[in-house]
């Protein structure tokens, strides 16, 4: 079982998306018995919580729910257990890493490396941001989500 983890500050925007649009890829390519998906924060402001209203409401307009999630901080078992880390930004990163053992360094990503058209290297916060906002982000986490997914059958499932 390949295990990914996505994370952002808050897990209520960004990384939950990103969690339902791999979720619903995986549903679609019959690859749930294969790779599992979390999301989590590096803050622990919105613990418990379901993603944003704005985040939920564009996901669900192009077919993803993400109803069921609820935000969690991420814990140093996280590190031992996901085979793929992603941040959202350089700042998730450099939390990322400062809480992670060394050794497993390795593991930790930021997840537009799979969306390398895009030419950016951080998913924008949408929080303070309207629609437009959730929009942009979307379309960044389907591009990246479908790189990743290439990338873990070429390399891991063979």
């Amino acid at each position: 079982m390949v295990k990914v983890l996505f994370v952002c500050l808050g897990n209520i925007c960004r990384s939950p998306t990103a969690d339902g649009v791999l979720r619903k890829l995986l549903v679609d390519q019959g690859l749930t018995d294969r790779i599992e998906v979390d999301s989590c924060g590096t803050g622990d402001w919105h613990i418990g919580k379901a993603p944003d209203q704005r985040a939920q409401a564009t996901a669900s307009k192009r077919g993803y729910d993400l109803s069921v999630l609820r935000a969690r901080t991420v814990h140093i078992g996280d590190f031992e257990q996901f085979d793929f880390i992603l941040a959202m930004d350089e700042s998730n990163l450099k939390d990322l890493q400062g809480l992670a053992p060394l050794h497993l360094h390795g593991k930790i990503r930021l997840f537009l490396e799979y969306a390398p058209s895009s030419g950016l290297t951080a998913v924008p916060d949408p929080y303070y941001d309207g629609a437009a906002g959730f929009e942009h982000v979307l379309d960044l986490v389907e591009e990246a989500c479908d790189g990743l997914l290439e990338d873990i059958k070429q390399s891991t499932l063979k």
